[in-house]
């Protein structure tokens, strides 16, 4: 029996995260999971859609919305490789998301820097799930993007 708890699910966005990294795209991956099934997913894809929006969380929101048929997410929990942008923050604060946990910090731009109580009141956060495996993932794509 697999023990369906936050590395598991969190590997499973690290698999989206590593899609963005094959298609030059800042490598975050997020999934949305609702009574232990994936309901929505998503990886970066601002360069391909020419679109500042299409962040990995924007994209699993969604999706998540559209298989649920609704606009609110209080019964799900999204994984994410990187801290939510204050965009994503306030995006899962209007999607009423119940919990949000996350690898590693994003110390220039994410949403603790900027308004740490940018979520809805009820959502519970939980940081640093895998935190050396989401970490050491961005920071290789921003080395080789700087020449090694």
């Amino acid at each position: 029996m697999i023990l369906l708890n936050d590395e598991y699910w969190m590997r499973l966005a690290l698999k989206e995260a590593a899609y963005a990294r094959e298609d030059d795209e800042v490598p975050i991956g997020a999934i949305i999971v609702c009574n232990d099934k994936i309901i929505g997913k998503g990886y970066n894809q601002t360069e391909r859609l020419n679109d500042v929006t299409a962040h990995a969380e924007m994209i699993a929101i969604t999706a998540a919305a559209n298989y649920l048929g609704a606009k609110f997410l209080e019964d799900c929990t999204l994984y994410v490789t990187v801290e939510p942008c204050p965009m994503c923050a306030a995006a899962l604060r209007w999607a009423r998301m119940s919990r949000v946990v996350y690898g590693a910090a994003d110390p220039k731009a994410g949403y603790s820097q900027f308004g740490p109580k940018m979520f809805h009141p009820k959502t519970k956060l939980h940081q640093g799930v895998l935190e050396h495996e989401c970490g050491v993932l961005m920071t290789d794509f921003f080395k080789g993007k700087r020449g090694k």
